[in-house]
């Protein structure tokens, strides 16, 4: 028989074992084409544009996302490998060389590559129009997208694929020639180790592991505060102890675990739970590994995609810190504006607050930890504006004699070093001092970021800061703004707010700062145009996370999903010894379902909790809502792991089935 008519039957028999692995492949080509085909989509290129680093992250998102692929079949390949070890053993025990075994392995291979990457392909493309749609609903952008098809994606497809071979060719030859006969015969009849008795070595091992957990938890809930000396050492430890602490805890407090509730059974077990013990306590060994780097890679993406989507959730709330209201112009710049407005007949509400600025000791303000990342210098300036103008906003705040509130101190700076409320402060102008009480902090933002720079605002009484006023007209400090008006529009629409944009430029109110220097002119942004700009970074950036977090998500789900059939295919025998002396197909399911609550829960929960506090220590770096977006990322990722779940369990259901 010639080899080729030899793979050929070969591949007919085990179509049961290949559809697994070719499934794999197809999955796998279809999200990397149709990925890489967005990037030459005219209308993705158009919607984009405006991002600076639309481009270069798409291609940073394509290497990530080759990573995933590359991960996910090769640990296919290696299961696929695994189920085929006898048949292997066989061809080596009628005579054939394991040469010529790699061969016909190899041709197989190539002919999967082949058959998937052509049938991916197609799906890719197909697919991608509809990914290219969701990224276009992301930002906003209104155009028609069409069927693109790319010859530079091709050819990127098929160079990334082709490595692929080589690389899957190269492990699979390795794992036959190295690999004696017979274990070949016993490799899928191993247990990974013996059950042994209470021990306190590993009770001592997952007790350190959890202690690990634990500690990288509460150091990244220090990570962005004054405790933290170095950042990027603390970000080492806390990856380093909550992945060792993983590991542990998969290895040995498991096991341990386990170990005690079979002991308080005293040896009466019912058959669900020998179902769902035995396999998992036999097996802790090696799935340890597997089960932590699935956990970790959950935790990963889950973060990521939470964090891209909470910059994205916070898009508005975001310009709103920035820019208070629908237009802000500065120093009397409004006039021409707003007569522009009234010759269009346009409503409007306008507030003009006052500014002077004093300067104040921080050392007053921050506690001894955050005051030790001022250096020496603890002089600061901050701007102060009037309480009859902050009533504008307010009108029931009413201030004693010395008191005053501090207001605009939000974003990550309230988060990184917190002001507490009430204290004492004074406003300081040269050789002149203005004692005020502090009764309480205003986290809205009243001033325009390009004012503020992010600083907080003081609101004074009255008297005070007309006498500041009058101080800093021979020398001011650090602030050169001397007025605020803000302009929000009247039951505007999309129309509106277009022709309001043009007059807000043509008529200069968005100048911010003319420089003497070299003749630069700053400029202020309107809300509207703020939030298209955060929606069009974010947009792009939560599709990529989402995508690859979508990528991980299927390939660690599909990878347990995986290997719960490789051993439900294992255990088929056992199951149908069980069912000949008379256990029903309910008692075994029972069993079951316990053991993949474990193989699916036990990952998910860790990650999920790995994730919570790794998006907990630094999510007012990326917006201003973290719960909704946690939540929703969470629960899309629970739903997912269900599906895995039960697909798992109804596999089994199969095996049981055809057990007698």
């Amino acid at each position: 028989m010639k080899l080729s008519q030899l793979v050929l039957k070969s591949m007919q028999k085990n179509m049961r074992h290949y559809y697994l692995y070719f499934f794999a492949l197809i999955f796998s080509v279809t999200l990397f084409f149709s990925f890489v085909t967005l990037q030459y989509n005219e209308s993705i290129i158009e919607a984009t544009k405006a991002s600076g680093t639309a481009t270069a992250g798409f291609e940073a998102a394509s290497y990530m996302l080759y990573f995933i692929v590359l991960f996910f079949v090769l640990y296919a390949n290696h299961l696929f490998i695994k189920r085929r070890s006898k048949e292997i053993g066989l061809y080596q025990l009628i005579g054939m060389t394991k040469g010529l075994v790699t061969r016909l392995i190899a041709f197989e291979n190539i002919l999967l590559f082949a058959g998937a990457v052509s049938i991916g392909m197609v799906l890719g493309l197909l697919s991608s129009r509809l990914f290219a749609m969701i990224l276009l609903k992301l930002l906003q952008f209104d155009a028609v997208v069409t069927m693109s098809f790319s010859k530079v994606a091709v050819v990127n497809t098929l160079m990334v694929f082709g490595i692929l071979l080589v690389i899957i060719l190269l492990q699979m030859a390795f794992m036959v020639r190295k690999t004696t006969l017979l274990s070949l015969f016993n490799a899928s009849k191993q247990a990974d180790e013996r059950v042994k008795r209470f021990s306190v070595f590993p009770m001592l091992m997952g007790a350190i592991g959890l202690g690990l957990i634990v500690y990288g938890y509460y150091e990244s809930t220090v990570l962005f505060s004054a405790e933290t000396k170095n950042l990027i050492v603390s970000m080492i430890i806390i990856l380093a102890t909550t992945i060792g602490g993983t590991y542990f805890v998969f290895r040995y407090s498991v096991a341990f675990v386990l170990n005690l509730f079979r002991l308080s059974k005293k040896g009466h077990l019912k058959l669900s739970d020998v179902l769902a013990l035995t396999p998992i306590m036999h097996r802790m060994k090696s799935n340890a590994k597997s089960l932590t780097l699935i956990t970790v890679l959950t935790a990963v993406s889950l973060a990521i995609t939470t964090l891209s989507y909470i910059s994205y959730y916070s898009a508005t709330s975001t310009a709103e810190e920035r820019v208070p209201a629908d237009y802000v112009t500065v120093d009397g710049r409004e006039t021409a504006f707003l007569t522009a407005l009234d010759g269009q007949g346009i409503a409007y509400t306008s507030k003009t607050m006052n500014l002077t600025s004093a300067q104040v000791d921080l050392a007053e303000i921050f506690d001894k930890k955050s005051i030790e990342l001022f250096g020496d210098n603890t002089l600061g300036n901050t701007l102060v504006i009037s309480l009859s103008d902050y009533q504008q906003i307010d009108p029931t705040l009413q201030l004693a004699a010395g008191e005053a509130i501090l207001t605009s101190y939000n974003g990550f700076m309230s988060n990184l070093i917190p002001i507490v409320a009430p204290l004492e402060l004074t406003l300081l102008h040269g050789e002149h001092q203005f004692p005020i009480h502090i009764k309480r902090i205003e986290e809205e933002s009243i001033l325009a970021w390009r004012i503020t720079s992010g600083g907080f605002v003081i609101v004074a009484e009255d008297a005070v800061f007309k006498e500041l006023q009058q101080l800093n007209e021979g020398e001011s400090f650090g602030y050169v703004t001397k007025s605020q008006t803000t302009v929000d529009l009247v039951d505007a629409n999309k129309e509106t707010y277009e022709q309001v944009e043009k007059l807000y430029k043509t008529t200069g109110a968005n100048i911010f700062m003319e420089l003497q220097e070299d003749g630069q002119v700053r400029k202020l942004s309107s809300q509207q145009t703020e939030v298209k700009e955060n929606l069009n970074t974010f947009g792009t950036t939560i599709f990529t996370t989402a995508f690859l977090g979508l990528a991980f998500l299927l390939a660690t789900g599909s990878i347990l999903y995986f290997k719960q059939m490789s051993e439900a295919d294992e255990e088929a025998e056992s199951y149908k010894i069980l069912r000949k002396i008379g256990f029903t197909q309910e008692e075994l399911l029972r069993g079951i379902i316990m053991k993949q609550v474990f193989n699916f829960g036990v990952p998910l929960l860790i990650g999920l909790l790995h994730s919570y506090f790794a998006v907990k220590s630094g999510w007012f770096l990326f917006g201003t809502e973290m719960t909704t977006p946690v939540l929703i990322t969470m629960a899309l990722y629970i739903s997912m792991y269900i599906v895995f779940a039960a697909l798992t369990i109804n596999y089994y259901k199969k095996i049981i089935k055809q057990a007698l």
